[in-house]
């Protein structure tokens, strides 16, 4: 299913004109913005979803939102493949994901492009004024601190990227579990066949996995290392790590925060 949404490239324009100059994009963002979590679901299958890539794309690089950190996260489902194009950056896993926020949220059925933000509020991207204030809102909520450090990618033929993630979990009166993304900085296709048959399609903050590292308790802070294997033909130079806080659910998201990667030179 999908909902064709025709204002969404204005609406980053409406946010620059309130904000002053746009904040370029930074994976070490000011002490003083809020990160928030943007996850658009979406696939190359769908006529409707190149303006919301688009949209994310420009959020993500511009940085218009005062007081705020967008993080930005593309979601490719695979419910869409059926039609013509399989989306090479699709998975089953974000399609259940996606379907486990409609029922959360008690929505009817899974669309796209859709759009989660902070993990409670879908956003109206037909709707100005809905989504600022949302975002409004989003830079007010206090957040727990997240923080990745010692990020590198060792190794030529299987490379595996190595973290440690920090979350000050002393003040919070809630569970929740941690999860770390690698995700591509920006990926593009040409898409030969279905709604989007003769396309360029880009992207950006494209998931490649999403996994639970471990839960966060209550009054207490998470200290833990992280890695994974990289998938092969991936260049490290063109990833990023997210790392986020949620409750189960899935529920509101407390916390988040973005690294680019700098690979390892041994």
């Amino acid at each position: 299913m999908s909902r064709a949404n025709l204002s969404l490239l204005l609406l980053p324009l409406m946010l620059l004109r309130g904000a002053g100059a746009a904040q370029p994009k930074s994976a070490d963002a000011p002490a003083a913005a809020t990160p928030i979590l943007i996850e658009l679901f979406t696939s190359e299958g769908c006529s409707s979803c190149p303006p919301a890539d688009a949209w994310l794309k420009q959020i993500d690089r511009s940085q218009p939102i005062p007081g705020a950190q967008a993080i930005v996260l593309s979601e490719h489902v695979d419910y869409w493949n059926h039609d013509g194009w399989k989306d090479p950056y699709s998975s089953s896993f974000f399609t259940d994901r996606q379907s486990a926020y409609v029922r959360a949220l008690r929505g009817s059925s899974p669309y796209t492009p859709q759009m989660i933000l902070n993990g409670t509020t879908e956003l109206e991207l037909s709707n100005q004024a809905q989504v600022a204030q949302a975002f409004k809102k989003a830079a007010n909520t206090q957040q727990l601190a997240v923080n990745i450090s010692a990020l590198t990618v060792a190794g030529d033929s299987q490379p595996v990227l190595h973290a440690h993630i920090e979350a000050d979990g002393t003040a919070s009166k809630r569970n929740a579990d941690v999860y770390a993304v690698v995700a591509l900085d920006h990926a593009e296709s040409e898409v030969l066949h279905g709604e989007n048959g003769g396309r360029h399609l880009t992207h950006a903050a494209v998931a490649l996995d999403l996994v639970r590292v471990g839960k966060l308790e209550k009054g207490k802070p998470f200290s833990q290392d992280f890695q994974t294997r990289l998938k092969s033909g991936v260049d490290p130079k063109n990833l990023r790590l997210i790392v986020f806080v949620q409750e189960s659910g899935p529920g509101e998201v407390l916390g988040a925060a973005l690294k680019e990667l700098h690979p390892s030179t041994n």
